[in-house]
């Protein structure tokens, strides 16, 4: 009986400190993040960009008003040291933890420039730390957004299949 609560309070416990991956929250809030809305529809794969720099903060944001928040990374850009405003996604949805992603870290950002009142930011489609270390939010070709899939097209997208 002992090794049988043992065994219980360890797993419990194993499952509370295992990192929440992205899309993995069962009912993510994602309210005017959603594909077709009016935040989505900024995304125009015509403006894809890329760039290289420093994790210089991590913040919340709600880019138009009634969103729910969303996380957002200010990256001083390697090259000409300007601080840009990169939009990952909605909070609930995008996990940096399981990328391990901090300040200060060396990223290269993927993704399409817009307008969002009045600031040009970079919405972002995958964020890589290390060469085979990456949070992908979006599909590369059209900028759909991993949130709005299922978690059955999501598996499909990150297998590659």
């Amino acid at each position: 009986m002992r090794a049988l609560l043992a065994s219980l309070l360890a797993a419990v416990l194993v499952a509370a400190a295992a990192p929440a991956f992205a899309g993995s929250k069962a009912n993510p809030d994602i309210k005017g993040w959603e594909k077709g809305g009016e935040y989505d529809k900024l995304f125009d794969p015509k403006e894809a960009d890329a760039f290289k720099g420093r994790v210089a903060k991590i913040m919340e944001v709600k880019p138009l008003d009634g969103m729910a928040p969303g996380i957002a990374l200010q990256i001083e850009d390697k090259k000409d040291k300007t601080l840009e405003i990169v939009h990952l996604g909605p909070k609930d949805f995008v996990d940096l933890g399981s990328i391990g992603l901090k300040e200060g870290d060396q990223v290269k950002v993927v993704g399409a420039w817009a307008e969002v009142d009045g600031q040009d930011i970079l919405m972002a489609v995958k964020v890589k730390k290390d060469e085979d270390v990456q949070l992908k939010v979006r599909r590369t070709k059209d900028g759909f957004p991993f949130w709005s899939m299922t978690p059955e097209q999501r598996k499909a997208e990150s297998s590659g299949e």
